[in-house]
């Protein structure tokens, strides 16, 4: 599984990066056909300005989560519990079809 991380607006920091690698990896466990992942972390104007998209490509669908806080961490791990859930329901739909 390839994580690329971009940062908009600002640079990210190292200890930032290994955060959201360390988190977005974990996502593995939910579905076995991850082929690859974007993470985009924004700066916007708005109070809750942290702004995180999660992009996960497995073969033949795609899911997209894109959630804002006032820090990156906390955008970024609401994002994955979110990607969690969504990722396990689409699993859940296969086995059933």
């Amino acid at each position: 599984m390839e994580i690329k991380i971009k940062s908009l607006k600002f640079d990210a920091d190292q200890k930032l990066i290994d955060y959201v690698e360390k988190k977005v990896g974990k996502l593995e466990r939910f579905h076995d056909g991850i082929t690859n992942v974007d993470v985009t972390m924004t700066l916007l104007k708005e109070p809750e300005n942290k702004n995180v998209q999660i992009q996960i490509r497995v073969p033949g669908e795609e899911f997209i989560i894109e959630r804002n806080a006032k820090s990156f961490e906390e955008a970024l791990t609401d994002a994955v519990d979110a990607m969690k859930e969504k990722m396990t329901r689409s699993k859940e739909k296969h086995n059933e079809a």
